[in-house]
Formats: C-alpha cells, structure tokens, sequence
C-alpha cells in the first residue's frame, strides 16, 4: 500500500511524541501490506475498526490513540484523515471527519 504522507504521520508525532514508535510501525507495516479489501485488512489488524467500506480506525500505542484513514484499495493507496488521543477521538464523529491540513512551519 502507499500511504499518503508520511509528512503527515510526523506531524502527528511532533504533538504527540509517545506515539512516534508505534506510528512508525503502523506506517512501515501498512507499506508492506497488499489489502484487497476490508476482510484482508482484518486479518493483519483483528483490533481495526471498519467503519465503512473505506473508512477504517487503527489502535495506536495500546489504544491510546486513534488513527483514522481512507483506504482505496483498489488503488493500493491510505490516506491519513486523522490522529489524536483516544480522548479527543470520543468527541469528534469517525465517519465525518476530513482531513484539515495545517500550515506548521
């Protein structure tokens, strides 16, 4: 899979840099995978949630954060839509959410 940007998964890191490691993981491990479908991704990640046929949220860091992202798998490509701790992610709606860049220097 090409997962659509690493710049974005550093960002995250920057603000929370207790997840870096596990993040650094989740992206070499998502790199290497060739997930035709949902049911290929639940096999790798029993603990994923699909929500739906797209949108699917990863435990990061022992469920201490939450990683949601867009997954066309037809085109083999995952794109970062959102992190941040398991907290913030209990107020805000999973399938809604978009990805907002920001203009960090």
């Amino acid at each position: 899979m090409r997962v659509i940007a690493i710049k974005t998964l550093k960002d995250y890191w920057e603000e929370f840099p207790k997840a870096k490691q596990a993040l650094l993981s989740w992206y070499e491990e998502a790199e290497a995978a060739q997930w035709n479908n949902p049911n290929e991704l639940k096999e790798q990640y029993r603990n994923a949630s699909v929500i739906t046929q797209k949108r699917t949220i990863f435990n990061i860091h022992g469920n201490a954060y939450r990683l949601i992202v867009d997954i066309e798998f037809r085109l083999k490509i995952v794109f970062i839509v959102w992190f941040g701790t398991h907290k913030q992610y209990d107020s805000i709606n999973a399938k809604n959410v978009k990805y907002v860049k920001t203009n960090k220097k």
